[in-house]
């Protein structure tokens, strides 16, 4: 029997590179995103695409009682569905903060909820959930993109322990730079909430970085990869840092004391006089 996964975000980037790689290792792959017309190169591959917002609870509901009707099992499932909402704490308007969490926290708790009552019955399954390297560090404007990084990895590593007496693996992927949509969706997220004020000159200063990093940085297939290398172990790690700069992130936190790791922060991208001439031009 085809073991059958499930791939959240699956319109572009890592979640489309994920759900090519795992059909080309033998799944029966469902690729769910919000935008179903971005998946007509996975349909045509006979991936089977479904459109659904992942703060959607029916429709999550429907999703899972769809798969289980045609494929009668999940043995993989792959919480990739996320986005970056960037700006200054005090600026980030909290209906956009709660709509950060419900998409990269409480969607993926929900889909973990309606898939473990068979992946229980099955005796076996893997949750891989896609965090970030920013679940090991921090930067300005990056607040509350960061503590819904943390708290994934903080609900992965409690569900991991719930779940290993029912044989079900919880399966952290942290990637680093990737060429998705997610630097150009982020820097204008910030220059919107940011890009005036108090904050102005560094938003505007980090907007152009995170435009620069969209170029030289690693694949989404690098993660995919890694993904479906996690998905068929026989013996999965619980954490897998990939793409670039991951490894040299999570070391550097394991070096650095916070304050250090602060002034780091301050020296590379220029904070406190770019504040300070800020505040000196209104």
């Amino acid at each position: 029997m085809r073991k059958v996964a499930v791939v959240t975000g699956a319109s572009a980037g890592i979640g489309a590179a994920t759900a090519r790689r795992l059909h080309e290792a033998g799944f029966t792959v469902y690729a769910v995103a919000r935008r179903l017309d971005r998946m007509a190169a996975l349909a045509s591959l006979g991936i089977r695409t479904i459109g659904a917002d992942i703060t959607d609870d029916p429709a999550l509901v429907a999703l899972v009682d769809r798969v289980i009707a045609e494929a009668e099992r999940i043995d993989v499932l792959v919480n990739n569905a996320g986005y970056g909402s960037f700006g200054a704490v005090e600026d980030v308007a909290l209906d956009e903060a709660r709509r950060q969490f419900e998409v990269n926290v409480l969607g993926a708790a929900r889909l973990c909820q309606l898939v473990l009552p068979y992946m229980r019955a099955q005796g076996c399954g893997r949750i891989i959930n896609v965090s970030s390297v920013g679940a090991k560090m921090y930067q300005p404007m990056g607040g509350w993109y960061h503590a819904t990084k943390y708290a994934l990895e903080g609900l992965s590593d409690c569900l991991r322990l719930e779940l290993k007496p029912h044989g079900i693996d919880v399966i952290i992927i942290e990637p680093g730079g990737v060429a998705t949509e997610f630097p150009q969706v982020a820097g204008e997220r910030l220059l919107a909430t940011s890009g005036h004020g108090a904050y102005a000159a560094y938003a505007r200063r980090y907007a152009r970085t995170l435009h620069s990093e969209a170029r030289g940085i690693s694949s989404p297939d690098v993660v995919a990869r890694t993904i479906a290398r996690a998905a068929t172990a026989r013996r999965p790690r619980t954490r897998y840092p990939v793409g670039r700069g991951a490894r040299a992130v999570v070391l550097a936190r394991w070096l650095l004391p916070d304050r250090v790791y602060d002034r780091l922060l301050v020296s590379v991208f220029g904070l406190l006089t770019r504040i300070t001439a800020g505040r000196s031009t209104g």
